[in-house]
């Protein structure tokens, strides 16, 4: 298996960059506040941000991004081995209900709104499903995990920044700013920097680098500027022009690395992986079949489904399997979500739960469940159900507390249920992180029922209320 590898970065060109060279890594946004962290670093140093070098800033930058993203991954992993109570598996493959193994789960019932070929989730209701248990921390040890990993992930933190005539340029944010930098920058030389940070998850060491490349621009025009900023792309970029986008044709020539251009230098992360002692070919996990992957479609109608937004984008372990009980799951390495309870301060009693309202172009888009997806390589189910919870729904690990979990064991595929209450003390704020979600809410225990359901919760909730009970009352 590849050594994973964690952009502390929203961008989509940097993600394609490192897509296209074979690297689909996962994105965790880092929300540092830029500002805040060049006038610490400058005050360290005993100078002002104004003195700092252009290669400093984004040194600063790219490494207070990657630290950020690092801090994340050592909270969820802190949480994970302190995971306590135990781990439940279900077998409904092999259950015993006069129908083999191979029928039970193509038996399943179905709504009257949801066909079997729209529903992508399962319902083994009225079926008597085997079970067994163990101790969290006795199938924890020993398993794959970010805690045992040898090498990786590897945590890489970016930024970019313009220099023209000794002035250096960020996102300009505006029209207004964006429109005064491009005719300043119209027909002149200056340098784009990229900074690094890698950081070796499993090491905790770090190393950084930065990369320049020299651009001439022609000499455009007004008219040309105006049209430029109408298509919006200058105001969100470093130096208010792109190299792959609508910017490129300005561009007249470069003199250095180009990637740096777009973000992330391929070059220059080469090398800082060599220094950890990685081969940049460990990193591949994209094959050229993936550069291209099929539309799906609704089986009865054949229309193209509800697309994901654009900034939605493929994560490793992101993809369908075709799995025993005859439908397709998500996630090729299982996946997994986080059952978050609040309990009253004076009872003790479970009151709430955190539902995830799902996004229309979602698998069951619009019914409700638990936030959760596929785990990404290198991550235990438990690992991967944190991270995805804090993506989908602000869901802190440092906050909370593992308590169980429930593990449905289809044999190629399983979806782990992990349960959590809010530390005493801690309070969880959940909201929607990303574009999965409609809404997240904490919902009243009691009215989880009345919710239009995913179908495996749905089918699952009874014994999930009936063991977060039992939960509340032990601890």
């Amino acid at each position: 298996m590849s050594i994973p590898l964690i952009l502390a970065s929203q961008s989509r060109p940097r993600r394609d960059v490192l897509f296209s060279a074979g690297i689909c890594p996962t994105i965790r946004v880092s929300h540092v506040d830029e500002p805040a962290a060049l006038e610490r670093e400058a005050a360290a140093l005993g100078v002002t941000v104004n003195d700092l070098s252009v290669e400093q800033r984004v040194m600063i930058l790219a490494t207070a991004k990657a630290e950020a993203v690092h801090q994340a991954y050592r909270n969820i992993a802190d949480t994970a081995a302190h995971a306590r109570g135990e781990r439940v598996v279900g077998f409904p493959l092999r259950a015993a209900d006069d129908r083999d193994a191979s029928s039970a789960g193509t038996a399943a019932r179905t709504d009257s709104a949801q066909s079997a070929d729209e529903t992508k989730t399962r319902d083994f209701s009225g079926i008597a499903i085997p079970t067994v248990a163990e101790p969290i921390a006795d199938f924890v040890d020993g398993r794959p995990s970010l805690t045992r990993s040898k090498a990786g992930p590897l945590i890489l933190g970016c930024d970019s920044m313009f220099l023209l005539d000794g002035e250096c340029y960020g996102k300009p944010h505006s029209e207004e700013v964006a429109r005064e930098r491009l005719r300043a920058m119209r027909g002149a030389t200056g340098e784009l920097w990229t900074g690094h940070c890698l950081i070796d998850f499993a090491s905790g060491r770090m190393v950084r680098g930065a990369s320049k490349a020299t651009l001439h621009f022609c000499e455009y025009s007004d008219l040309d500027i105006e049209r430029y900023i109408a298509t919006g792309e200058p105001l969100e970029v470093a130096g208010s022009f792109t190299l792959e986008g609508f910017g490129g044709a300005f561009i007249d020539s470069i003199e250095g690395d180009p990637h740096g251009i777009i973000g992330l230098s391929l070059p220059l992360a080469r090398r800082l992986a060599a220094q950890l002692g990685v081969e940049w070919t460990d990193l591949w996990n994209v094959t050229r079949s993936d550069l291209a992957p099929d539309a799906e479609y609704d089986a009865k109608t054949g229309a193209a489904k509800p697309l994901p937004p654009k900034e939605n984008v493929h994560q490793p372990g992101d993809g369908w399997v075709d799995c025993a009980c005859g439908r397709k799951h998500w996630g090729t390495n299982g996946a997994s979500g986080v059952l978050l309870a609040r309990r009253s301060e004076t009872t003790g009693e479970v009151t709430h739960v955190v539902m995830q309202h799902r996004a229309v172009w979602s698998a069951e888009g619009g019914t409700w469940g638990i936030p959760g997806g596929a785990t990404a390589d290198g991550e235990s189910p438990i690992e991967g159900a944190l991270r995805e919870s804090y993506e989908e729904a602000n869901i802190t690990p440092e906050d909370i507390d593992v308590v169980g979990s429930y593990c449905e064991d289809h044999g190629p595929w399983s979806y782990t249920t992990v349960f959590a209450f809010e530390k005493p003390g801690h309070r969880i704020e959940p909201k929607a992180n990303d574009d999965e979600s409609m809404e997240i809410e904490w919902v009243p225990v009691d009215d989880v029922p009345n919710r239009k359901l995913l179908t495996a919760m749905r089918t699952d909730w009874p014994n999930f209320a009936a063991r977060l009970r039992a939960l509340a009352a032990v601890r």
